[in-house]
């Protein structure tokens, strides 16, 4: 039996509400559960220098938790004055989950930084900020091809994630916090609305995992995500 009661193959509760922001050219809150982050987009008329002149866009991403996101106080990391080692993994993460969807060419040199900051962590935050990221980056770029700054749509697919992992020797789908911590295996999956991979993260946290258990957990990947891009098909 799972902690929440869940059925193995059940996700939490997904909603995502859109334009919560006044300025952002993109944003949305996406609430999985009890994890809620909070997603927004902006539009830089330039690329970075490293990209200069060669046509191509960029999109990255940057990634916080409130202090009281969790049960106790987090420092923030500005008053650390440094960001941690799995804040720097995680944007990344995001920033190329995201960029795995994108069109370069047809962005043109202008950069999307997507800001992605956790309000409250149950649990599979990273994979909230890619699904949520992506409705926030759709509605900027949505933006872009309205005013008729750039000619084609340089989205190509939904992006989403979202986690699965062995608990108490079984299967399960979207892991929240109380399964999460402790887990036998624990994995993220990241998926295009086509069900193509963009990039898989697993990793046995007290048990070793077999071939055959990781395609089970692929299995529930692509029906979760195909919940997921409902979701944001839904939002948009």
């Amino acid at each position: 039996m799972r902690p929440s009661g869940r059925k193995l193959d059940e996700m939490r509760p997904v909603s995502i509400e859109t334009g919560v922001t006044k300025h952002a050219e993109g944003s949305c809150l996406i609430k999985c559960g009890d994890t809620h982050v909070l997603c927004t987009a902006t539009i830089e008329d330039k690329a970075p220098s490293f990209l200069k002149g060669s046509g191509l866009g960029w999109v990255t991403a940057e990634y916080g938790m409130l202090p009281r996101s969790t049960n106790t106080r987090n420092r923030r990391e500005a008053a650390a004055g440094k960001q941690s080692g799995r804040t720097q993994e995680i944007q990344r993460l995001i920033g190329r989950a995201l960029r795995a969807g994108v069109d370069r060419v047809a962005l043109g040199e202008r950069q999307i930084v997507v800001d992605c900051d956790v309000i409250q962590a149950d649990g599979g935050t990273r994979c909230a900020a890619i699904t949520g990221g992506w409705v926030a980056l759709r509605m900027a770029v949505n933006k872009l091809v309205k005013s008729g700054t750039i000619t084609s749509d340089p989205l190509v697919d939904h992006v989403a994630a979202v986690s699965c992992g062995i608990y108490a020797g079984q299967p399960v789908l979207d892991l929240d916090y109380a399964e999460d911590s402790e887990a036998g295996t624990d994995g993220n999956f990241i998926l295009t609305g086509r069900g193509r991979l963009i990039e898989v993260q697993m990793s046995a946290e007290g048990a070793t995992f077999s071939r055959d258990e990781v395609s089970v957990l692929l299995d529930l990947a692509e029906a979760g995500i195909a919940k997921l891009v409902e979701a944001q098909k839904a939002a948009i």
